[in-house]
């Protein structure tokens, strides 16, 4: 699969807009079937590394595949490989600063689209787990 890019507010994403940022979630659309998944992408990973003579394991944060993606579900990344990313869009719907912020929002437009309920979105399940504690304060602009 090409890379094509990620858009965030009608323009193209980039290093210095999600600066700061866990991951975010977003839509993405079949522009032939107009057919949508909405889904969440972490930026970073952090791992542990063993250092060769160290008892601890140093801590080192790689980036995720976030370029690349095309969400989780295998009936969307099968119709990226046949029809080809350019017939896709990709819009990030909301930066967020947690990893629980992200589970909110995803879960949150999931329900408010009523993609569960509908062929035209990918989407065929839904699970989160948040405490909300890890939300405030929790931007509620969309």
């Amino acid at each position: 699969m090409s890379e094509t890019c990620w858009w965030y507010k009608f323009k193209e994403l980039n290093e210095e807009v999600i600066d700061g940022y866990v991951g975010f979630v977003y839509k993405i659309t079949n522009l032939d079937t107009k057919r949508k998944y909405i889904g969440k992408k972490i930026l970073k990973f952090t791992r542990r590394k063993s250092v060769k003579g160290q008892t601890r394991r140093k801590k080192v944060v790689l980036d995720s595949d976030w370029r690349k993606y095309y969400g989780s579900n295998k009936e969307l990344q099968k119709d990226v490989e046949t029809l080809g990313p350019e017939r896709f869009t990709r819009e990030v719907l909301k930066l967020c600063r947690t990893k629980s912020e992200m589970s909110y929002w995803e879960t949150k437009y999931i329900f408010d689209t009523g993609a569960l309920l509908t062929d035209s979105y990918y989407n065929s399940w839904v699970s989160c787990k948040i405490h909300k504690s890890n939300l405030k304060p929790l931007d509620m602009d969309k």
